[in-house]
């Protein structure tokens, strides 16, 4: 047995399913999972001793690259003065600051601990601040495991969810609607239908969590106009895309100011972070301003605080976007040649420093069309290029990310490897 197998084997009589999180147990793509040792840049070793250049980058914070050297001193430097206080530090102030600095919309900003808490607060906060019940979120977007959302959508347009998780009531998936993403006439039709008792609607902006799928232009546009003509919260979930996409996010990207906006991966340049923001009117009904209570021992960790603080710092460099964006496109675009070149049927495409690739002929666009996609042909994708020294998310249904660290001999040795595997060489 491989050190890898030995390690799944054993975490299984521990942990369930051998792992602390579901993607990370191969069940999508089959095999052994690989049990990583370290990281340096572009590339992560397993437990084998095997180098991959990774494409994963802990799901998407790592826009630095792995054990960026500055950011693992300003760590180790916060770490000697205390892991935790329980109490502010000044730290906490300059990254809220910086925050509110790069992206207009926030005028102020709670920190936490994780993305999923953040959305979960957010979504809280809109309910409080309306007086509202219902939640409006999108089918293939992922904000977190908080119960209003692990919500698939009814059995026809304007029906009530169906808990999508054992363990969710469905009293409660009852107070979400989950509609088609990019669908504007039914988003439009839902307000019609229920505009007076709305309180949010949730999306990701960009949607990573169905593979990439970009918005139609008008889907946002169509989403900050009936928000604000029925008094709902607009909440983009910009965990994913948040610093990942430009630097003011995806709403900077796309002109669009949603009411609350949630954040996570790279504001905590690789540690658990989060953070929730937005209107002054609506943050100050969060506690101890207002009535709607929030709290977290660890929220604003110092080593969190400190992580976050030097990649914020770090992307804000003139052309680090740029750059970032056009060795993302010279990879999709490099893969997509090589696939053209064999006659796969295959597309992908990027945004920022986000990517997704595809078998199917044309970039989908809802989450009936990414689950359309060929997932066999994915899978076998998959373990080929890993066989290669190439790690891709286990999984048809993420999107895929690339780093400051990743070199232009990096993505040449992808393509390469991409085409070997579509010549089925």
């Amino acid at each position: 047995m491989t050190r890898n197998e030995i390690l799944f084997s054993r975490a299984q009589a521990s942990i369930p399913g051998g792992v602390n999180s579901p993607v990370r147990a191969f069940r999508s793509v089959g095999g052994t999972p690989r049990f990583f040792t370290r990281g340096a840049g572009a590339y992560v070793w397993d437990a084998d001793g095997v180098r991959y250049i990774d494409y994963v980058g802990s799901w998407g914070p790592l826009i630095l690259g792995h054990a960026e050297p500055d950011t693992v001193a300003a760590v180790q430097e916060a770490a000697a003065r205390g892991l935790s206080f329980g109490a502010p530090t000044e730290a906490e102030i300059e990254l809220a600051e910086l925050l509110k600095e790069r992206v207009p919309s926030l005028e102020l900003v709670r920190l936490v601990s994780s993305g999923t808490e953040a959305v979960m607060s957010a979504i809280r906060l809109a309910r409080g601040f309306t007086g509202r019940d219902l939640i409006i979120k999108f089918e293939g977007c992922y904000h977190g495991h908080a119960d209003s959302l692990l919500v698939k959508a009814g059995s026809g347009l304007l029906t009530f969810g169906n808990p999508s998780s054992a363990g969710v009531p469905a009293e409660l998936a009852k107070h979400t609607l989950a509609l088609d993403y990019n669908d504007s006439e039914g988003l439009a039709e839902a307000f019609d239908k229920h505009g007076d008792q709305i309180a949010c609607v949730i999306v990701e902006p960009i949607a990573g969590n169905m593979n990439l799928v970009l918005p139609r232009p008008e889907f946002l546009r169509t989403m900050r106009e009936l928000c604000t003509k029925h008094g709902a919260v607009l909440i983009f979930d910009e965990v994913m895309t948040g610093f990942r996409v430009g630097p003011a996010s995806a709403q900077g990207l796309y002109g669009i100011a949603p009411d609350l906006s949630t954040f996570g991966k790279v504001v905590g340049g690789g540690l658990p972070l989060g953070a929730f923001g937005g209107r002054r009117d609506i943050m100050e009904k969060i506690a101890p301003l207002g009535p709607v209570y929030q709290a977290g021992t660890l929220s604003g960790n110092p080593l969190s605080v400190a992580a976050g603080l030097v990649t914020l710092k770090k992307i804000a460099a003139p052309g680090f976007f740029e750059a970032l964006a056009a060795k993302t496109r010279a990879l999709v675009e490099g893969l997509r040649q090589a696939a053209q070149k064999h006659g796969v049927t295959f597309s992908a495409q990027s945004v920022g420093g986000m990517f997704g690739i595809y078998f199917a002929a044309e970039c989908p666009a809802s989450f009936a069309e990414v689950m359309a996609c060929d997932k066999e042909a994915f899978n076998r994708f998959f373990h080929a290029m890993l066989a290669r020294g190439i790690y891709l998310a286990p999984s048809a249904y993420e999107a895929g990310f690339v780093s400051a660290a990743h070199t232009e001999a990096d993505i040449a040795a992808t393509v390469a490897a991409a085409e070997a595997v579509f010549a089925g060489r």
